[in-house]
């Protein structure tokens, strides 16, 4: 079978009848379900709605309708992020906004909307306060304040997204880095095969827990093999290939894929990563959790590769932030063509997205060792790419970014190798790798600004590395 397409005719002969797929897709949805349960209590956030009266003069103008634009300003963030509650407050002075901060303790953060300008220290009291604050100028109205203080809060490092724009979107993009944060504070992540970093926890709030090799092991061998060969039938019906692995590798995979969608949803956890080689190499994995990887990414989990602990946290935060998968990779600098190339051994299909559209890929083995299953994803040319590795002992995120040019096909290393056009200095880009390791994760999409803005809740400094 090797080298040709296996067919679902094929499929069926060298491998157990199974269910019938759609009760084995049920059963996952309703795992995935009950996982995101887990973080089913909505971020709530404090809108405060600061503004002089109009009766006099003041900014935008006297008899200014500020009760019609806070009741327009509320409909649209509500309409654009109906999974946020928020409390609405107004404030005009700094006597009622010492009163909503005192009111407000359990909140997750703050949206400061400057309707019209107060001319005192509102918006540094409720900055002080230290929990995260996205302050939105109403511009022409709250402009003169909103410039001269938030010039001041950033001085003192304070947790506060600024945005002063005429695009409503900017506004939602900087209270989801809210939400993103706070999903995070009380996110679960598995770690198989290799001890936790509890300085995670210490950074972002997740918490990391220790998975050994023999118990996903067991949860393996406890994993309906007909439920698995339901699953595989799928994954081959989709591919548009199927060049080395055998049925029984790919139906292999799918039950390992639910053995860590049992662990997930026993520990109530978003994330898994795995000691794949250490544990491939060493016998103690059936398989390898590529194909598993793909679909957990695909289906809007995450599944990360190797233990990497700063990868996992990387694609659970953009997994929140934008709910697109990321791409981890071992890059390849080609000078000669301005280009980086992320090489790995599974990537996503659903690039844009558990509802975007999935691209086509081929089912391989794995490079190096030319053994069990992965998946090589064509992923969408001429696209920009945000780049990025969070590092919580750093304090700090590096970023680059690109346009996605080609989907090498060369067999050397990983059977993903995406070649990316870089913006800025492809030479620039060797002078890192010492510091941060060899992986990066890649996201489909022009994301630089929202990282920058989650950097700026967490006090992470931003490294450009183009």
């Amino acid at each position: 079978m090797k080298g040709k397409p296996l067919t679902r005719r094929a499929f069926m002969g060298h491998c157990a009848a199974g269910a019938a797929s759609v009760g084995a897709i049920s059963r996952m949805d309703t795992v995935l379900a009950r996982q995101r349960a887990d973080l089913s209590d909505p971020t709530r956030i404090s809108l405060i709605f600061a503004h002089p009266s109009s009766e006099g003069p003041c900014w935008p103008n006297i008899g200014y309708d500020f009760e019609g634009a806070k009741a327009d300003f509320l409909r649209r963030i509500r309409s654009s992020c109906p999974d946020i509650e928020f409390h609405p407050h107004t404030v005009m002075s700094e006597k009622d906004a010492a009163a909503v901060l005192a009111s407000n303790d359990a909140l997750d953060g703050y949206l400061l909307y400057m309707a019209g300008c107060l001319w005192g220290n509102v918006s540094e009291s409720i900055a002080a306060a230290g929990k995260p604050v996205v302050y939105v100028d109403n511009l022409f109205a709250g402009s003169g304040e909103f410039l001269t203080s938030y010039a001041r809060i950033r001085r003192v490092g304070a947790p506060v997204i600024p945005v002063s724009s005429s695009r409503f979107e900017d506004v939602a993009d900087a209270v989801r880095c809210i939400d993103a944060v706070t999903k995070l504070r009380h996110s679960r992540a598995l770690v198989v095969g290799r001890e936790p970093d509890h300085e995670i926890e210490k950074v972002y709030g997740t918490r990391m827990i220790a998975v050994p090799f023999d118990v996903i092991s067991d949860a393996y061998h406890r994993s309906d093999e007909a439920e698995a060969s339901a699953c595989a039938e799928k994954w081959i019906e989709r591919a548009e290939k199927i060049i080395e692995p055998q049925a029984r590798e790919i139906v292999k995979s799918a039950r390992l894929y639910h053995a860590m969608r049992a662990l997930l949803s026993e520990h109530g956890a978003q994330a898994i990563t795995v000691n794949c080689l250490g544990g491939f190499y060493g016998g103690h994995l059936p398989a390898y959790p590529c194909l598993g990887f793909m679909q957990l990414d695909d289906e809007g989990s995450v599944g990360a590769c190797e233990a990497d602990q700063r990868s996992t946290l990387t694609k659970l935060l953009m997994r929140y932030l934008i709910d697109r998968p990321g791409f981890i990779s071992d890059p390849v600098i080609d000078t000669a063509q301005n280009q980086i190339v992320y090489a790995h051994c599974v990537a996503p299909t659903r690039v844009f997205g558990p509802g975007g559209e999935a691209s086509p890929y081929h089912l391989r083995d794995h490079s190096e060792d030319r053994k069990g299953a992965c998946n090589r994803s064509l992923m969408p040319l001429g696209q920009t790419v945000t780049t990025m590795m969070f590092d919580h002992h750093k304090r700090q995120v590096i970023l680059h970014q690109g346009c996605t040019k080609a989907n090498l096909d060369i067999d050397r290393a990983c059977r993903n190798k995406l070649a990316v056009e870089v913006q800025g200095d492809v030479y620039k880009l060797l002078n890192y790798w010492d510091e941060w390791g060899w992986h990066r994760v890649t996201f489909f999409g022009d994301f630089k600004r929202h990282v920058e803005n989650v950097a700026t809740l967490l006090g992470f400094e931003v490294v450009y590395e183009a």
